[in-house]
């Protein structure tokens, strides 16, 4: 099912979400504890939010380990990718505290390139 516009703009229409998903435009793939870290939020809520957004096709996860990363769908349309990065060359002092959290935090989870 293709994304609507409705269905990207509620997404987007809650601060947390439209954070997450700047956040991962940035910087192209986070775990659920970097994510938490950035955003200063608790797991349940950034774990409910990450849900939404995966579930609308937004977003794709994988596991690694004890891990869950999640980036935008690479499926996108480009017209969504556009919103995203309109939003965030305009805005970027927006997430200027979630991106200093994040470069603060220690023992960050290492990625392992996927060889496939």
């Amino acid at each position: 099912m293709p994304l609507s516009p409705p269905v990207v703009f509620k997404c987007l229409g809650d601060e947390t979400r439209a954070r997450i998903m700047l956040m991962l435009f940035a910087e192209g793939e986070l775990c659920v504890c970097e994510l938490i870290w950035a955003l200063d939020d608790n797991q349940p809520k950034v774990s409910r939010h990450l849900a939404q957004l995966r579930t609308s096709g937004l977003l794709e996860d994988r596991r690694q380990g004890q891990w869950i990363y999640y980036r935008l769908h690479p499926q996108l349309p480009e017209w969504v990718n556009g919103v995203l990065q309109v939003t965030l060359e305009a805005h970027r002092d927006w997430l200027e505290g979630d991106k200093v959290r994040l470069a603060a935090m220690e023992g960050r989870p290492v990625r392992q390139v996927a060889c496939c």
